[in-house]
Parts: C-alpha cells; sequence; structure tokens
C-alpha cells in the first residue's frame, strides 16, 4: 500500500517499474473516496489531470526515459494556488464558480516533474485562521481524532497527508499555517526564506508574509518537494535570484558540532505541560547528538502576535478589495454599485474575514496609519534586528511549534484573541523572512502529536533539514500513522 511507502521510494518504485503511476493513482483516489468523507480535506478533485498526467509517466518509463524527481507521485494543493482549469475557492463564497484560468509557478513546476495533481485541499477562508474551521465549505478534521482540529489555515492539506490520502501537499504559510497544522497532526512542513519559492498564482492574504510550503510525512520528502518549488521566478517581484542547493546530497551529513538556541521567551511558559515536556526531550536529543545548547532572549517576541495582526490585516483589507462581484464569482446584484458590492462582500465573505478587513483597514486609515501600521512595522525591523544578533551565536532556534496539541472542533471559535495566540512561536518567522520546519518530537497524553519548530537565518533550508533529518533519524518520528483511520 501506497500510504506505507516514502514518495521518494513510491518514485523509485514507478521509476523502476514495479509500480505503475496509473495504478498509485487508482489506488489513491480509493482511498480518497473512502476516507474523505469522514477527514474533510479536499474542496474538489481532478481526476482528469492527474490519470493525465499518470498515464504521461507510464509512457516514458515504458520508453526507458529517466524520470524527474518524485514523478507519478500524487499530490494534494491548497485551494488558494491556482490550477489552471479548475476551481479556485479559497474556500469562501465570493469566488464561488471560479476557474482559475492559469498555473500557478508552483504548480508548472510540480506539473513538470510529472506530479499527478489529485486536487485542491480546504482552507480557512483566504487562509485567515488557526483550525480550519473559518472554512465556508466544510470542516476537515484531525485524522488523530476526528473530534480535533487539524490547524490551519492549510488544515486540509495537512489531513490529506496525515490520513495517508496523499504523502505529499502544498499549503500556503504566512503566520505559521503550515507549521502548526503540522505540528496538530504529526508531520513535517516547512516554510521556505521569503522569496526562494514563487508566490505567483498564490492568492494573496499578506504578500509581504505569504510563502507557498510543503508538507510530507518526513523530512527527505519534504527537501525533495523544496527541490521542485524553489527557484527564482520573474513574474514575482520578491523572488530571490541564485542557485537552489541540492538538499538531498548534504542531508546525511553529521551534525556533531550543531549550535542550537532556545528561546527563552518561548520556552514552557503558557504551554500544555506535555508539550513542555516533549520539548526538554527534545533538547536531551540534541545533547546526545553532540549539540551545545544555549538560551537567548529576543525581547520583541512579545510584540510580534500584535505587529503580526496589524501586518498581515492591513495587506489583507488592500488585496482582498478586488473581490467585489465585478469582475469573477460571486454577484449579489443591488440597486446601484455601491449596494452591489456591499451585499456581495456581505454574502460573500465570512466573519473571520470581514473582522480582518475591518482591522487592517482601521490600521491603514488617516489618524491611525503612525501608531499602529507603521509602529508594527517598526516592531517587524527591530524584531529582525534582534534574530540577526543571535545567528552569529547559533546554527538553529529551536522550540515548541503549538503551545498546544491539537484541540476540539468548536473551542476557541468564540475566542478569536485565544486562536490568534496559537501562532505564538511562528509568527516571528513570517515577520522575519526566514526559514522553519516543524518536525514531530513526542506525543501528549491523548496519543495526540507534538511538534518542535527549527529556524534558521535567511536561506539556511540546507542546514534545517540535515539537523530536522539527523532529529527523526534519533529519534524515530517519521510516516507516522494515526491510530484512528488505522482499520480503514
Amino acid at each position: 500500500m501506497t500510504e506505507n511507502l516514502s514518495a521518494l521510494s513510491l518514485h523509485q518504485k514507478i521509476q523502476s517499474g514495479e509500480r505503475s503511476a496509473v495504478a498509485v493513482l487508482e489506488e489513491t483516489y480509493r482511498r480518497i473516496d473512502a476516507l474523505d468523507g469522514k477527514v474533510g480535506a479536499f474542496n474538489s478533485l481532478s481526476r482528469d489531470l492527474a490519470f493525465e498526467t499518470a498515464q504521461a509517466v507510464d509512457q516514458k518509463v515504458k520508453a526507458g526515459e529517466t524520470l524527474p524527481i518524485l514523478a507519478g507521485v500524487p499530490l494534494a494543493v491548497k485551494d488558494n494556488i491556482n490550477v489552471k482549469g479548475y476551481p479556485t475557492t479559497c474556500s469562501s463564497k465570493i469566488l464561488h464558480g471560479y476557474v482559475s484560468p492559469y498555473d500557478a509557478t508552483a504548480t508548472l513546476k510540480v506539473k513538470a516533474h510529472l506530479m499527478p495533481i489529485v486536487g485542491k485541499t480546504n482552507l480557512d477562508e483566504f487562509a485567515m485562521g488557526s483550525s480550519t474551521e473559518n472554512s465556508a465549505t466544510r470542516i476537515t478534521r484531525n485524522p488523530w481524532d476526528l473530534d480535533r482540529v487539524p490547524g490551519g489555515s492549510s488544515g486540509g492539506s495537512a489531513a490529506a497527508v496525515a490520513s495517508s490520502q496523499t504523502l505529499l501537499s502544498l499549503g500556503s504559510d504566512t503566520g505559521g499555517s503550515v507549521r502548526q497544522p503540522a505540528s496538530l497532526c504529526g508531520l513535517v512542513g516547512l516554510k521556505p526564506t521569503y522569496g526562494l519559492v514563487s508566490r505567483y498564482g498564490l492568492v494573496a492574504f499578506a504578500s509581504s508574509l505569504d510563502q507557498i510550503s510543503p508538507f510530507a510525512r518526513n523530512v527527505k520528502d519534504t527537501a525533495a518537494l523544496l527541490q521542485i518549488l524553489a527557484g527564482f521566478d520573474t513574474r514575482d517581484s520578491s523572488s530571490l535570484q541564485g542557485d537552489v542547493p541540492n538538499y538531498l546530497q548534504t542531508i546525511d551529513q553529521p551534525v556533531s558540532k550543531l549550535r542550537v538556541g532556545v528561546i527563552s521567551e518561548l520556552n514552557g511558559e503558557g504551554m500544555q505541560p506535555e508539550v513542555a515536556a516533549a520539548f526538554q526531550a527534545s533538547l536531551d536529543t540534541f545533547r546526545k547528538l553532540g549539540a551545545e545548547i544555549q538560551t537567548f532572549s529576543i525581547p520583541s517576541i512579545k510584540y510580534a502576535v500584535a505587529s503580526y495582526y496589524i501586518i498581515a490585516t492591513a495587506e489583507a483589507s488592500s488585496n482582498l478589495a478586488r473581490f467585489d462581484g465585478v469582475r469573477y464569482g460571486l454577484r449579489e446584484e443591488g440597486e446601484d454599485i455601491y449596494n452591489t458590492y456591499c451585499k456581495t462582500r456581505a454574502q460573500g465573505f465570512g466573519p473571520e474575514v470581514k473582522r480582518r478587513i475591518v482591522l487592517g483597514t482601521f490600521a491603514l486609515s488617516s489618524g491611525y496609519y503612525d501608531a499602529y501600521y507603521g509602529k508594527a512595522q517598526k516592531i517587524r525591523q527591530l524584531l529582525k534586528h534582534e534574530f540577526d544578533k543571535v545567528w552569529a551565536h547559533v546554527d538553529v532556534l529551536v522550540c515548541p511549534t503549538s503551545p498546544t496539541t491539537a484541540f476540539k472542533i468548536g473551542e476557541k471559535t468564540n475566542d478569536p484573541v485565544s486562536m490568534y495566540l496559537s501562532d505564538i512561536a511562528t509568527i516571528p518567522v513570517n515577520l522575519v523572512g526566514i526559514p522553519a520546519i516543524n518536525i514531530p518530537c513526542g506525543f501528549d497524553d491523548l496519543k495526540l502529536p507534538i511538534g518542535l519548530q527549527l529556524m534558521g537565518p535567511h536561506r539556511s533550508e540546507e542546514t534545517l533539514f540535515r539537523v530536522a533529518h539527523a532529529f527523526e533519524q534519533a529519534t524515530g518520528l517519521c510516516n507516522l500513522t494515526p491510530a484512528e483511520l488505522s482499520l480503514v
């Protein structure tokens, strides 16, 4: 069964002819058909596109051609990343009926590597949320406990991989939207350096924070998928130039002289006891690997959540102005253009999106811009400066990814501030544009997964993969399978 393989192993079996790409895809859809009614990971499926790609893979194998990396391995794509000819809804009513006329750069790269795109996954509406409860389409459930959230906003992509409906998926990370669901679902999730992966074709939430990001069940598969996604793109003005390293070439190198930093502000306070205990056990694992552990203070982290929600909502209020019922998607007719706008946006946007548009518009309004948005940007610069000072002394920084394990569906829906605070450890990474990876590091008393976040300076993905892989090998915490779905 494909759910028991790594993506790289499955690719090798397809390349050798031991497995047919079409047969693998048929098995994938059988599993989706059996499971997704319970999990709710997908908004839509793209069977025609996927089978067309799988057939092309099998033809190349039959002709004796060497396949590109991960060719034939099915992939799920978050429903805010454009796939030409298929719906992009952002899990919002306002994009009802919209079919993308073009591919995102990430989608084009995946297609060029002959990876079948099986469907589009659920998310918090316009990627605004930490639980995937803000979706207008359906509830997505955590495969480890179907009464709990998978995290968000990329909860559908995380749930698809955690339930082995696919071995790989794409999400987007604006303030932890890949790392937090990876933590709650027992996966590896990477947020790359800002600009390393093109944002062209990603529906923007907060343009200075968004990054398309990979999910997998182990570190090597994650590195292989980033290898495909990374690289300069002329269509994205924030795209980074320069060569992309071969991440798999260095991933097995030793980490014996590693310098690991612990952020004192993210070291246990306010965390679930099992999360704090798993973090301390993780530090012991690094010591056994020969690492030196030091503690550092980054004082501005206490302002990170407040700064993020000013910057992110300000950018969202600007980016979402285009959704007005005139150009695409939902249209609610009014007696004039103003009332058409009002009716369309009132019907089309959900409560969380409206909340953030209002907050962002207020932060950018005359008389408040300097007091809120301007000050938040100053905090962002201060935070970057403090991180830069620490990088002179450490190779990686570590902390728990989420202060808690997966919470019950509905538990925090009436307390948005509590929901926002669940991203306390992930938000600083997006504000300063550095890479970070979540890896499983243990379980709580209910056997729910706990995640560890590794952070590094700009373009340090090679180091992060090497350290994460060493930790994974030392603990054996990879390719995790939820007991909740083990009998399906």
